[in-house]
């Protein structure tokens, strides 16, 4: 009875993890909303098989973070997360580039795509909720491979891209580290492909299903030397 926790969880590629994980009764889904006052109806809607917990974690703020790892160490009530999906992030300023950057929204995207994901499997792994065999999945895109970045033309999403770059590198660090502490832990960083969501935007080319199909397969499928490392949605491994 595999336990899968995922921040993001109320529209786009979060809903469509929770309506995939949750169709089998067997697994225990916890997805976090960044406000239990938005509109939650269509996730609500999803837990037909009485397994889906929704709980409030704003991964832009640290001490939420903090009551979100507490909340689901009383949800678990002793058992342990099998599965972390750091789905949750934003790409607030598209149109900004390189010689237009706004310290703000470099902070802002810096502090929930980077520091969210980290403090919030930091949290975890303090409150010992981790399963010695944890598979730690961080959402990241093409647009933060540089090796990918240089051949697209032109340039676009500046400070998406920087942020999403930078959360490579902590999986790289938290592949190596989290290992020490739990043996079987793997964490990988993982391109979900331009999917027709809202943050996808005009132009997108895969449905939601088909990216979250992938990116399932390839997470099942996941051994411990493939820790630290760059995945796709179609299974194909992203240079950095």
């Amino acid at each position: 009875m595999p336990v899968y926790v995922l921040t993001g969880a109320n529209r786009g590629l979060g809903l469509e993890f929770v309506r995939q994980l949750s169709a089998d009764s067997s697994n225990t889904v916890i997805g976090a909303v960044r406000s239990m006052s938005n509109d939650l109806t269509d996730l609500k809607s999803l837990n037909k098989n009485n397994n889906i917990h929704i709980l409030e974690c704003d991964t832009g703020d640290a001490s939420s973070i903090t009551s979100f790892v507490e909340a689901c160490g009383n949800t678990l009530s002793g058992k342990k997360i099998d599965y972390l999906l750091n789905n949750s992030g934003i790409n607030a300023v598209p149109e900004q580039d390189s010689l237009s950057i706004s310290e703000g929204d470099m902070n802002e995207h810096i502090k929930i795509n980077v520091l969210g994901p980290a403090k919030t499997t930091e949290g975890f792994h303090k409150a010992d909720l981790l399963a010695s065999d944890v598979k730690v999945l961080n959402m990241t895109s093409g647009l933060g491979s540089m090796k990918v970045s240089i051949g697209i033309k032109p340039r676009k999403c500046t400070t998406y891209s920087i942020s999403k770059a930078a959360l490579n590198m902590l999986t790289i660090h938290q592949g190596e580290e989290l290992r020490k502490k739990l043996q079987g832990a793997v964490v990988i960083s993982m391109d979900p492909g331009w999917v027709k969501t809202r943050m996808g935007g005009e132009g997108a080319l895969i449905e939601a299903h088909e990216s979250i199909s992938g990116m399932l397969k390839v997470l099942h499928g996941l051994k411990k030397e493939d820790t630290a490392s760059f995945w796709t949605y179609t299974g194909e491994q992203v240079p950095w």
